[in-house]
């Protein structure tokens, strides 16, 4: 699977942002999908993810109750909604996809990446 993440840009700290992740080939509802992020100096990190079947969301607990994760089959498109942006959010956002059954956090068990999108909060 192919996929494509879009949506990043400078927000102010408390506003919002929508990133889109789109499979240009495969289906998603047969992957595990999830939203990773790495700030300038850190490693990746776990910000959410959606079960194979979408049965089930995750999300890490830096962003739980800010960010929701949905996923759209018919479009082959998972979104995250970002609100009250801070700015320890900044980071390049990547979508990832695994076809294993288990959601895990951790980028090595995600086999495909699409580009990263860069989000900036900032005053």
């Amino acid at each position: 699977v192919q996929l494509q993440a879009s949506g990043g840009g400078l927000v102010q700290p408390g506003g919002s942002l929508i990133l889109s992740c789109t499979a240009s080939e495969g289906t998603f509802s047969n992957y595990v999908v999830g939203w990773f992020r790495q700030a300038p100096g850190k490693e990746r990190e776990f910000v959410a993810a959606f079960s194979r079947r979408g049965t089930g969301t995750y999300y890490a607990d830096s962003v739980k109750g800010r960010f929701t994760i949905t996923r759209d089959n018919a479009k082959n498109t998972v979104t995250l909604q970002m609100n009250n942006l801070k700015p320890e959010d900044t980071a390049v956002y990547s979508c990832a996809a695994d076809r294993g059954v288990v959601v895990h956090s951790f980028p090595a068990a995600y086999e495909y990446w699409g580009q990263g999108t860069l989000v900036t909060v900032s005053s």
